[in-house]
């Protein structure tokens, strides 16, 4: 993700602040934009923290994977209640961060939630990342991480 947020800070859940290359290095990343406010939104956050949980904290070793969520709140209030309500412990670009409207334009992101599977380049594996993650769940990662171009032992 050198190339997609060089020079930027993410932040966690809880608030801290992380290097986004530093975080991102070497693994497939799902851009995940959203809002608190939008029902499907709610109606899907639930399912990628389950996908989420189950890739990171449930595999061995850890899947190269990470979620960075672009906000589409209406106020950083908004977003970080939306994080600490309904959001896994991934990342996200912070609220004040102009560039989360370059991004909702690179990507063309129309409506949400849409979740944008990206190789390190910050090229597209897939834009139906929601979809391919409700029909086939966890043997989804297996053709981000082929198309990726990441090698590394992970069995699903």
């Amino acid at each position: 993700m050198v190339d997609v947020f060089a020079g930027r800070l993410l932040v966690g859940r809880d608030g801290r602040s992380v290097d986004a290359e530093e975080a991102l290095q070497n693994k497939v990343v799902g851009l995940y934009f959203s809002a608190g406010w939008c029902a499907p939104c709610r109606d899907f956050t639930p399912v990628l923290c389950d996908f989420y949980t189950e890739l990171l904290e449930e595999s061995q070793p850890p899947a190269p994977f990470e979620v960075v969520f672009v906000s589409s709140d209406h106020s950083a209030e908004e977003m970080a209640g939306y994080m600490r309500a309904m959001h896994g412990d991934w990342l996200a670009l912070p609220f004040h961060d102009p560039y989360r409207h370059d991004l909702k334009k690179k990507y063309n992101i129309t409506a949400i939630p849409k979740l944008v599977i990206v190789k390190q380049t910050g090229e597209v594996i897939t834009d139906k990342g929601r979809k391919q993650i409700r029909d086939k769940g966890l043997s989804c990662f297996r053709n981000w991480l082929e198309g990726a171009d990441i090698f590394q032992n992970f069995s699903s």
